[in-house]
């Protein structure tokens, strides 16, 4: 009996090594994902740029994690020897790829507000800045190490509002988060040469476009789905969620937009980042309208944004990522509650406190970072580097070699 025990406890450790893998390795897909949106909504003479970017930001983001971000937001220094993390079949190494997965999110979020014309070693720099620094506080405050306060079922916000704050798998903690650090580096750097001088600025291949959501979406349900930590706690009520929350988001894109095809693809992705916050409380009817919410959120805001307020956010990320993730922080608090079928146990106000000073926090963090940069080395490319592309500027060759020689 006691061989059988010892044996279904190292099943148990295995699987779920193996389920928090999965999770990672779907993560990681998703930034393939990032890649390819970013590329189908650039010019051509951007689209190795774009390439380059999300998987150096992949390597830059790994490496400051590692060395400084996860320690701090989580309190585990992966600096000792390996016998003392590879218990448990190394279920400590592949929690710390999952949530990297989560804090490379954040430059990749941002690149596509700032494509075409940001520097790419400085742009690189503040994204470290990012991923070492301001998201781990907000991760340890909130998942982490020093969470108790906000999220804890004792912690202050529980005991003043009644439940702690709630963020399943990172409406606010990582969508949020990084369009919200968006903005003030779009604003910073300015339109793009002749973006509203002309119509002649258009997105380069709808098809890559629609490749990007399409690995997002799948990759999403590693997302959310792997959130729970461990296998025992899986729950396909999220993933049904997430799955009607997508599609709210792409049907409510589609009417208001009159079919276009970039807000609808954008449209699911706006779903997906709504749900992520109450993904295992709602009813899955609640998660569709928190999805066409987001989803008419995206196209009116998106257009708002860059017609009227003149801010050339490239991909939409801060009304996609940051508004679309704060509106899903809120909304946990709202369509979670028993009375509209949810599961219950999360306060309004906690939502909305929480997920306001974490807004602020970000503006105010990235407003300082990036106008620090801007004043001493400069985040935007020369007028004519810009002109050229940053493909040629950058990384010396074009999309497409064979056809420019």
């Amino acid at each position: 009996m006691a061989a059988d025990g010892d044996a279904a406890g190292e099943l148990a450790s295995s699987s779920n090594t193996l389920f928090i893998l999965l999770g990672a390795v779907m993560i990681l897909a998703m930034h393939g994902g990032f890649a390819f949106l970013e590329v189908g909504s650039v010019r051509r003479k951007n689209q190795v740029n774009a390439l380059n970017k999300i998987i150096c930001e992949w390597g830059f983001s790994t490496i400051v994690y590692f060395l400084i971000g996860y320690p701090l937001a989580r309190g585990i220094s992966f600096l000792i020897p390996v016998e003392e993390m590879a218990a448990d079949h190394g279920f400590e190494y592949v929690k710390f790829f999952l949530f990297l997965g989560f804090a490379a999110c954040i430059p990749a979020i941002i690149s596509g507000g700032v494509a075409e014309r940001a520097k790419f070693w400085t742009n690189s720099l503040a994204g470290g800045i990012f991923v070492g620094l301001v998201y781990p506080l907000i991760e340890g405050a909130t998942w982490g190490r020093f969470s108790n306060g906000l999220s804890g079922a004792e912690g202050w916000m529980a005991n003043t509002f009644g439940a702690p704050f709630h963020d399943f798998a990172g409406s606010v903690v990582v969508h949020a988060t990084g369009g919200w650090l968006a903005l003030p580096a779009i604003m910073l750097l300015g339109a793009r040469l002749k973006r509203y001088d002309s119509n002649s600025i258009k997105v380069s291949s709808i098809p890559f476009l629609a490749l990007g959501s399409w690995i997002l979406i799948v990759g999403w349900f590693g997302f959310n789905v792997m959130s729970a930590g461990n296998l025992n706690a899986v729950s396909g009520l999220v993933a049904m969620n997430s799955l009607m929350a997508m599609v709210g988001g792409t049907i409510a894109a589609m009417a208001i937009s009159k079919n276009d095809a970039g807000f609808v693809h954008n449209g699911a992705l706006a779903g997906l980042v709504a749900v992520c916050a109450g993904s295992d409380l709602y009813h899955p009817v609640c998660a569709a309208v928190v999805g066409a919410f987001a989803g008419g959120i995206f196209v009116f805001m998106f257009e708002i944004e860059t017609e009227k307020w003149k801010i050339d956010d490239v991909l939409g990320v801060w009304p996609l990522h940051g508004i679309c993730g704060a509106w899903g922080g809120i909304a946990a608090g709202i369509f979670g509650q028993k009375a509209l079928g949810g599961l219950g146990g999360v306060s309004f106000f906690s939502q909305l406190i929480v997920t306001a000073v974490i807004v602020t926090f970000c503006l105010l963090a990235s407003t300082l970072v990036y106008g620090l940069l801007k004043i001493t080395v400069g985040i935007r490319l020369g007028h004519h580097e810009e002109l050229r592309g940053s493909d040629l500027t950058v990384h010396m060759i074009e999309a497409n070699p064979e056809e420019a020689m």
